[in-house]
């Protein structure tokens, strides 16, 4: 075999060890990657229960609902909205200190085969001006909120605007 062949296979093997490395690295990417959707894209898309995302948007009033579970757990349903749709949320668990009706969240989990989404985690907003970026995209695009018009308003006048419909209860 040549000089020249042997560089040539050695530059090949070398490709494709680097192509299947990168096929790997992306795979395992690809499995632990989150989606964020508000409750209008879960309306939308009807993401399968497979897949874990965090569902984003505000905690409609009136709709916190706290009680024991079987276990002695502490377990809430509330409803998450982003004006147009909203989705029930299940959490087993402590509550943030800051989740409150009318407040931006951001939670983990998966959506059930009845349409409910079971959270894993729960995160609050940190402070009164403070909107997770996710939620506010998806006021955005809802048209509840246009940034050039000045800053958001209070996260309780978003229970107000008309629903289109409701995902899971």
């Amino acid at each position: 075999m040549t000089r020249k062949k042997r560089r040539l296979m050695v530059l090949l093997l070398a490709g494709l060890g680097l192509g299947t490395a990168t096929a790997l690295t992306l795979t395992a990417f690809q499995d632990n990657l989150v989606f964020f959707l508000s409750p209008s894209d879960v309306a939308a898309r009807h993401p399968g229960g497979d897949r874990a995302f965090r569902l984003g948007g505000l905690v409609e009033a009136g709709s916190v609902e706290r009680h024991t579970g079987a276990d002695g757990r502490p377990t809430a349903t509330f409803r998450v909205t982003d004006g147009p749709n909203t989705v029930s949320v299940t959490y087993a668990g402590v509550l943030p200190d800051l989740f409150r009706e009318g407040q931006g969240v951001v939670t983990l989990g998966k959506l059930q085969p009845d349409g409910s989404f079971r959270a894993t985690e729960v995160l609050a907003r940190h402070d009164e001006t403070y909107m997770p970026p996710e939620v506010a995209d998806a006021l955005r695009r809802t048209g509840h909120w246009n940034p050039s018009e000045g800053a958001a308003p209070p996260a309780a006048s978003w229970n107000t605007a008309p629903r289109q419909g409701r995902v899971g209860g």
